[in-house]
């Protein structure tokens, strides 16, 4: 039984020695290395991709490859341009913003127009009665109708006073006729208190009276006439044709030049 196992085993190796002398060998392939992957990546070994295919986490998920365009390749003619469009809604207001740096300082500029006549040095009035007035209240103040010379009108022809716009000394005068057989008494007023009288008796002729004299003023003062009745009665005469009852003041010097 030996015997045989051995023959059988040398005949196996026989055969095999002259299967491998009779057949031609190959030569093993050798594979070359292929890139795959950026000049900044690593190459991963071929279990961890197998990993990173079959693991859920995003981590070693397998990036998507996005293939970009250079627009500027495909970029055309510049087009004409379109029509205006419509104007949007206004925005709402913004907030006040800090206030800027001060300009520059500018030029000189033109001289001014002339000032207000109140501010001017000069005051002058003329004016008269037509009418004859009698005395019917204890005081009456009289009111004149004729306008000679009213310089910025600092008379006031409605109430019959002269107002004060520049303060200094002033002159003032009265002229009236007298009635006949009537008694004439008249105020020369500063603001309510009698400076002057102008007095004339009770007559059978009728004369021209008058009275004058100069005042102090300070601005907003007031000069006026009025009338004085007593016992007797109390009357200056006028004609439409004539003026017989005149009062005039003017500036002398004003306090401050």
């Amino acid at each position: 039984m030996s015997a045989v196992f051995l023959l059988l085993l040398v005949a196996t190796s026989s055969i095999s020695a002259a299967l491998e002398k009779g057949l031609p060998r190959r030569e093993a392939r050798r594979l070359s290395c292929v890139r795959c992957c950026g000049p900044s990546e690593q190459p991963i070994s071929i279990i961890s991709s197998r990993y990173t295919r079959m693991s859920s986490d995003p981590a070693f998920s397998v990036p998507k490859v996005q293939p970009t365009i250079d627009i500027t390749i495909l970029k055309g003619e510049k087009g004409e341009m379109g029509e205006k469009g419509y104007p949007g809604a206004v925005g709402k207001e913004g907030e006040r913003g800090l206030r800027g740096f001060n300009g520059r300082k500018g030029q000189k500029g033109q001289p001014g127009p002339q000032g207000h006549s109140c501010k001017q040095l000069y005051a002058a009035f003329s004016v008269g009665r037509r009418k004859p007035l009698h005395s019917s209240d204890y005081f009456q103040q009289v009111i004149f109708d004729t306008e000679f010379v009213n310089l910025y009108k600092h008379f006031n022809m409605f109430s019959g006073k002269f107002f004060c716009y520049v303060p200094g000394i002033y002159y003032f005068s009265l002229n009236v006729h007298t009635w006949n057989f009537k008694e004439t008494y008249l105020h020369l007023m500063k603001n309510e208190k009698e400076v002057a009288i102008l007095y004339a008796q009770p007559s059978d002729r009728s004369i021209m009276q008058s009275q004058s004299l100069m005042l102090d003023l300070q601005e907003g003062e007031e000069v006026w006439v009025r009338m004085f009745k007593r016992e007797r009665e109390n009357a200056i005469y006028s004609e439409e044709s004539d003026v017989y009852i005149i009062f005039n003041g003017h500036l002398i010097k004003p306090a401050v030049e």
